[in-house]
């Protein structure tokens, strides 16, 4: 199957580099924990292939206008790698190709990647939202324009995960409630106004990698948001050098209270995390969630 799979993309490939394209061979490349992947040896250089079977069909379309988003919104200072083929699953798994990026490291890089998300997060859009729904790992994002942000939070995130855990039965009626508490109070913790910033919306160490170029940034799960989501993330999980804070508060500089307010956005990664993961995610979101509903 694999074998037949390969000679699928070999073709497919053909369409973009002509009939004179071969591939040479492919190399298991490790990371990612949804969908296998591998660097191909070809006649027109290295790439990156990833593909799936068992994920949502359109998975790997999504990831391509994600990156390509990316790649018209950042300057220099972030590598967006580029896609050369994306194609969705059906007779086949589906795929994406991408550019290879070779891993190196320079002392300045971890100071880049803050002026790169400053860069990122400065590319604005008139609402919240996204043109296409598409996926935070494997779990569904639903994009639908909103002009609150609070709204957009809410009803976007917050309730779109709670309505598939409390169907579930992962929370009991009780500890829905608490949720239920918070949301409420979410318009006097968070920002009364923000402007929509393009972000990663999945940007977690793993997803970022520093290469030969420069740092790079990998499986994006895009939309305008406020830009305090991406820093949310970003803190969960840490990896993220002190360099990388200071040049993106150096460029961009944030509103006071936004340390606390990135605990409330993490709140969405983590009922994520409990959806795609189980284990104790569920609880530290109900900690987080009493935290802050009073």
């Amino acid at each position: 199957m694999e074998s037949s799979f390969f000679k699928h993309v070999e073709s497919e490939l053909r369409g973009v580099f002509g009939s004179d394209f071969r591939l040479l061979g492919k190399e298991g490349v490790g990371g990612g924990c949804i969908s296998r992947s591998a660097k191909l040896k070809t006649s027109h250089g290295d790439f990156f292939i990833k593909w799936n079977s068992s994920a949502a069909p359109d998975l790997f379309l999504r990831e391509a206008e994600g990156l390509t988003a990316m790649g018209k919104a950042t300057e220099s200072e972030l590598i967006i790698p580029k896609v050369i083929l994306s194609a969705k699953a059906g007779e086949w798994p589906g795929f994406i190709v991408l550019e290879f990026l070779n891993t190196g490291y320079s002392h300045d890089q971890a100071e880049k990647l803050g002026i790169g998300l400053a860069v990122l997060h400065r590319y604005h859009h008139p609402q919240f939202g996204f043109y296409r729904d598409n996926y935070c790992g494997s779990t569904l994002q639903k994009n639908a324009w909103q002009s609150n942000w609070i709204d957009f939070f809410v009803h976007n995130r917050l309730l779109f995960l709670l309505n598939m855990l409390t169907g579930n039965r992962r929370y009991e009626v009780s500890e829905r409630k608490v949720f239920d508490r918070l949301i409420v109070r979410l318009p006097g913790l968070l920002l009364p106004s923000s402007s929509p910033a393009l972000i990663h919306g999945d940007l977690w160490s793993g997803n970022c990698l520093y290469t030969e170029k420069g740092p790079a940034l990998i499986d994006p799960a895009v939309y305008f948001a406020d830009r305090e989501m991406e820093l949310s993330m970003m803190s969960l999980f840490g990896g993220f050098s002190r360099s990388t804070w200071t040049a993106y508060q150096a460029h961009f500089p944030l509103e006071a209270g936004w340390e606390e307010r990135i605990q409330i956005y993490q709140l969405y990664h983590l009922l994520n995390h409990y959806c795609l993961f189980g284990g104790s995610y569920g609880r530290q979101s109900l900690f987080l969630a009493k935290k802050f509903a009073g």
